[in-house]
């Protein structure tokens, strides 16, 4: 009986490609064809062969992986899409609408086999799609047409006598990535898991690629990596093109001002619930939100500044595709904003008695705008070491940090006396309610546990252990440590100078969010 689909009906086809890696002689003819045929510029590419060389002299032999989108029936880069510019069709090829793209590369995170790229020319995202172009008019995608050996073969999975039907149902062929759940249809026969598997083979020395030109290597995720590779085999990577971390320092700067812009209203809500604080205060009144509000600015202005079409910005709020938690995300922000607006216009027109009432709705969104982003992070199922449950958690942990931090910060430099009744801690300049310090305290303990225990413990794939490992031991992990460092100072300090006591601890804030994302990244897919 044919394969049928959810998304499809009896008559409709299935398409599937089949890489038959017992004729593939790496020649690359697939990749100039499609080049030219989808006028893809150069240093991108919508298909290209990898190779890997296995064994030693005189007893070797080359591996070819021809690496393009998978077509997955459970799309990550369709679900994490904040505008649907990537989409599925009704013939399982997911295609992209370059018009509505904002080229905010959640799409790019989110693909476990390293499939889409931002074109150059023209700032939005695209990838293979079949030549789906040519599959509408009844012609075979350029590759296939050019391919001197045969080893590429698309057809419907529907048809039980098409050739890629009879071979996906009857020889033993393999996917990509098979973990993630993602049901992709391109099909590998005959292939060296060496490939297949992205941690299979160590990279070579130095770096350097057979006739490999890999430009710039900053930001750059290198084929194979440095520490111990997941095959007993000689395996080394000698061919492939440059892949490129989606999410820079942009991206981590903006977990931090979101921490910050969370954490700032947060933690006095939290005090004057718990009547440690209270909400006729000026902290509370004007000088919190007033803090929460600028550091919600400079969030959305790192959040637009990441865009490769930050003119299309307005699309994730008016053209929402609600799945992605970029979406949910924006409106969790615009939400927030509006409440802190309201606030402090209450505050400003003489209104403080609504304040608290606005609290039970600012809440609640201060806490989302902390949180949401661990959400965003799981989309991208390509990234193992963002997949944690506690994520957050310390997420929360890291927003009630940074607000106290800056309130502490703001009124010791600010010399804000205390109210009667509040037990106080003198600062360098001013003084500081208690409670606020204790919440300090309290927060920045947790996220050194928090963090010690990301370093310490093991992870459940080899891919989270090895980012784990760039964070703890490799390329990230000066700014891992000094971090830590930074956030032991921020808690030791704090008796004796809250200035340099807040300051350390937002420091080393900052410094452990950029290893954390970026390492995330540092772990190759393809």
């Amino acid at each position: 009986m044919p394969t049928t689909s959810p998304t499809s009906t009896a008559t409709e086809p299935l398409w599937a490609k089949v890489i038959d890696h017992t004729r593939c002689i790496g020649c690359h003819a697939c990749t100039t064809a499609c080049k030219s045929e989808n006028e893809v510029p150069l240093s991108v590419t919508r298909t290209y062969v990898k190779y890997v060389d296995t064994g030693y002299f005189p007893r070797t032999r080359r591996s070819f992986q021809v690496t393009r989108c998978n077509q997955c029936e459970d799309a990550p880069c369709v679900a994490a899409c904040p505008t649907a510019a990537m989409y599925k069709r009704s013939d399982g090829i997911v295609d992209f609408d370059k018009s509505i793209c904002i080229g905010c590369k959640a799409c790019i995170a989110a693909c476990p086999y390293d499939a889409i790229f931002i074109n150059p020319d023209d700032k939005s995202a695209e990838k293979c799609n079949f030549c789906a172009h040519r599959l509408d008019v009844g012609l075979e995608p350029a590759c296939v047409v050019v391919c001197p050996t045969q080893a590429l073969l698309v057809g419907d999975m529907n048809d039980p006598l098409s050739a890629v039907s009879q071979i996906i149902h009857q020889d033993a062929v393999a996917v990509r990535r098979p973990e993630k759940e993602t049901r992709p249809k391109v099909f590998y026969k005959g292939a060296d898991q060496a490939t297949l598997d992205p941690l299979g083979a160590r990279r070579p020395d130095g770096g350097l690629f057979m006739w490999s030109e890999q430009g710039d290597m900053d930001h750059q995720v290198h084929s194979g990596h440095p520490g111990p590779w997941n095959s007993s085999a000689a395996a080394v990577v000698s061919y492939d093109v440059p892949h490129r971390a989606p999410w820079d320092w942009r991206v981590s700067a903006y977990t931090f001002t979101k921490s910050v812009a969370a954490g700032a209203y947060l933690v006095p809500l939290l005090l004057g619930a718990l009547g440690f604080l209270p909400l006729t205060s000026a902290l509370w009144g004007t000088q919190a939100p007033l803090i929460a509000m600028a550091a919600l600015v400079v969030t959305g202005a790192f959040l637009v500044w990441d865009l490769e079409h930050p003119e299309r910005f307005w699309m994730v709020l008016f053209k929402p595709q609600w799945r992605s938690w970029l979406v949910r995300g924006g409106f969790i922000i615009t939400g927030y904003g509006g409440v802190l607006a309201a606030h402090l216009g209450a505050s400003m027109i003489g209104r403080a008695d609504l304040t608290p009432l606005l609290g039970w709705v600012g809440g609640p969104l201060a806490a989302m705008t902390a949180v949401y982003t661990a959400y965003l992070f799981a989309q991208s199922r390509a990234r193992d070491l963002w997949q944690s449950p506690l994520l957050p958690a310390h997420l929360l942990v890291q927003a009630l940090l940074a607000g106290s931090a800056i309130l502490v910060v703001t009124l010791a430099m600010g010399g804000m006396a205390s109210t009667a009744g509040e037990a106080a801690t003198t600062g360098a300049v001013g003084v500081i309610p208690g409670a606020l310090v204790a919440c300090f305290r309290l927060a920045i303990a947790s996220h050194i546990l928090l963090v010690l225990g990301e370093a310490t413990m093991g992870h459940p794939t080899a891919h989270a252990a090895l980012a784990a490992r760039e964070m703890v031991r490799g390329a990230y992990g000066h700014f891992f440590w000094v971090g830590l460092a930074a956030a032991l100072l921020g808690l030791i300090a704090v008796g004796w100078s809250p200035v340099i006591a807040g300051t350390a601890a937002l420091v080393g804030l900052a410094l452990y969010e950029h290893a954390f994302v970026q390492a995330g990244q540092a772990v190759p897919l393809a």
